[in-house]
């Protein structure tokens, strides 16, 4: 429900990469915490990718956590990760309960408006993924 959504909070800070990066504001944001270990992470990350691709209008970012850098960067790598993944866990925290402390795989999706539209717990699929980014942007998404 609209009413109900939180605000997300501003998102910036360092890259796996080794840059910074800030989330445009006004733009649909997809943000998946993830991490190399996690079984259900490896399952996603090649529909997020793909959504990522297909779908420039919609901002992808990670947020990598309890992991080591080397592996994280080998699982970008690995499933060709081609948006931005922050490395600061402390992002996680500013989502006054958005995100359950140990829920990874989790992925929210933040509409226009800067809200919290929806969260998906555990692996997300292509069906629910364009589900979701549909509803929500209220127009087609390539899949």
């Amino acid at each position: 429900k609209e009413g109900a959504r939180k605000s997300a909070p501003e998102l910036f800070g360092s890259t796996l990469d080794g840059g910074t990066y800030k989330v445009e504001k006004g733009k649909i944001t997809v943000v998946n915490v993830w991490a190399s270990w996690c079984a259900p992470c490896r399952a996603e990350a090649p529909i997020l990718s793909d959504f990522a691709e297909k779908n420039p209008q919609i901002q992808f970012v990670g947020i990598v956590t309890r992991d080591n850098l080397s592996a994280a960067k080998a699982f970008v790598n690995r499933f060709n990760l081609n948006y931005p993944t922050f490395v600061d866990d402390s992002l996680i925290n500013k989502f006054q309960g958005s995100i359950p402390a140990n829920g990874i795989p989790t992925t929210l999706i933040i509409d226009k408006n800067g809200l919290v539209a929806a969260r998906i717990s555990g692996a997300t699929t292509v069906a629910n993924l364009k589900h979701l980014l549909e509803l929500i942007s209220g127009g087609t998404v390539n899949a």
